[in-house]
C-alpha cells in the first residue's frame, strides 16, 4: 500500500495551504505558487489550495480596462502548467484564476485539478463585491454555474471564493450537495487606517463567520489568503494590507492551524475524515432543518406587514394580503 493510500485508509487527509505574496510578474507568481505546492506535497499534502487571483496583484483596487489583459482562458497556460504538476506530484489542486470566457466576458473562477491532472471542476464566484479598493463588479460577471462539489481522491470538495465566505446560504447550499470540505481562495485585507482595534475586529470576524460555517454544516473549512501590501495605479489611499491568517477549521469550528498575518507560509494540516460523521451525529443540524418553513429565504427582504416569517402555509398568503 502506498503512503497516500495508507493515510486515506487511516481516515486522515492532509491539506496544503499556500499563503503567498503576489507581485507584478505573473510568471514569478506562478513559480512561487508551484514552489509552495511542491513543498506541501513533499510534506504529505493530498490537496493544495492557492490564494484568490494569485497570478497578479489584486487587480480590482481601481477600475482600469487595461487589466482585462491580465485574464486568461480556462483551460489555458496556468491550468496546463499546474495540471502537469498535479499529475507529477499526485495531488489535487484548488486554483483561483481571472477567467476570460469570451471577448468582454470575464469571471473570477476557481478550478479543481485532480491527482491525475484532469480539470474536474470549475466554480465561478457568485457574490461579487463593490467596495472601496474591491471594485469587482467592474471586472467580473457573477457566476452562472451554481454551487457545486468536485470529486477527487482527496474527497468531495466544495469550492467558493472570498466574498462568498460571508454568506451562510452559499456554505449551506454547497454542503447539501455532499461536500465534506469547503475551500475559500481569498484576497482580503485592511484598506483603511482605522487602528489596531478595528483591524483585529475585522480579521476576527472573518475567522468567526467561517468557523460558524464549519459548525453549522459539520465539515472542514479551509481559507487561503494572500499576504503583504499592494497598491496599484489609481488605487485610493494606501492600497490594501492583506492580512494572511490562512487557516483550517474542523467541523466543531476549532482552528487546527493558522498562518501568520505578515509572512508567507505553507501549511500542511491533518484532517480526520471521520470527524464529519461523528460531529453530524452529535449535532444533527441537517436532520432538524425545517425545509418546509424556509420559503422566505428566497426573498430579498420580507416586506410584508406583521413581521411574521414565512411558514409552511401562511407565508405566501400573508405576503399576498400585504400587496396593493
Amino acid at each position: 500500500m502506498s503512503q497516500t493510500d495508507s493515510r486515506q485508509a487511516a481516515g486522515s487527509l492532509h491539506v496544503g495551504l499556500v499563503q503567498m505574496r503576489c507581485e507584478a510578474d505573473p510568471a514569478r507568481n506562478l513559480a512561487r505558487a508551484m514552489d509552495g505546492i511542491a513543498d506541501a506535497a513533499r510534506r504529505g499534502a493530498q490537496v493544495v489550495c492557492l490564494p484568490e487571483l494569485f497570478r497578479t496583484y489584486y487587480l480590482c483596487q481601481s477600475e482600469d480596462t487595461r487589466r482585462f489583459d491580465w485574464a486568461e482562458s480556462i483551460p489555458g497556460p496556468t491550468t496546463e502548467a499546474l495540471a502537469k504538476q498535479a499529475a507529477d506530484l499526485r495531488v489535487s489542486l484548488v486554483v483561483s484564476l481571472f477567467e476570460r470566457r469570451a471577448a468582454g466576458l470575464y469571471h473570477n473562477t476557481a478550478v479543481v485539478l485532480d491527482e491525475q491532472g484532469e480539470l474536474v471542476g470549475r466554480y465561478r464566484k457568485m457574490h461579487i463585491p463593490d467596495d472601496p479598493l474591491y471594485y469587482e463588479k467592474f471586472y467580473f460577471t457573477p457566476g452562472d454555474l451554481g454551487f457545486q462539489v468536485h470529486d477527487t481522491a482527496a474527497g468531495r470538495l466544495g469550492v467558493l471564493v472570498c466574498w462568498d465566505q460571508w454568506f451562510p446560504e452559499a456554505a449551506r447550499a454547497t454542503a447539501l450537495l455532499g461536500a465534506d470540505m469547503l475551500f475559500y481562495p481569498t484576497a482580503i485585507g485592511w484598506q483603511f487606517e482605522e487602528g489596531a482595534g478595528v483591524d483585529a475586529a475585522q480579521r476576527d470576524a472573518w475567522h468567526t463567520i467561517q468557523r460558524a460555517h464549519a459548525i453549522a454544516n459539520g465539515l472542514f473549512v479551509v481559507g487561503v489568503n494572500r499576504v503583504g501590501h499592494e497598491q496599484l495605479e489609481g488605487a485610493s489611499g494606501s492600497g490594501i494590507r492583506f492580512w494572511g491568517s490562512s487557516f483550517v477549521a474542523d467541523p466543531m469550528g476549532r482552528m487546527l492551524a493558522v498562518a501568520p498575518d505578515d509572512a508567507e507560509a505553507v501549511l500542511v494540516v491533518e484532517c480526520d475524515r471521520g470527524a464529519v460523521e461523528r460531529v453530524r451525529r452529535d449535532w444533527p443540524f441537517l436532520r432538524d432543518r425545517r425545509i418546509d418553513a424556509y420559503q422566505g429565504l428566497s426573498d430579498r427582504f420580507s416586506d410584508h406587514s406583521g413581521g411574521q416569517a414565512s411558514g409552511p402555509t401562511s407565508g405566501r398568503a400573508e405576503r399576498g394580503r400585504g400587496r396593493a
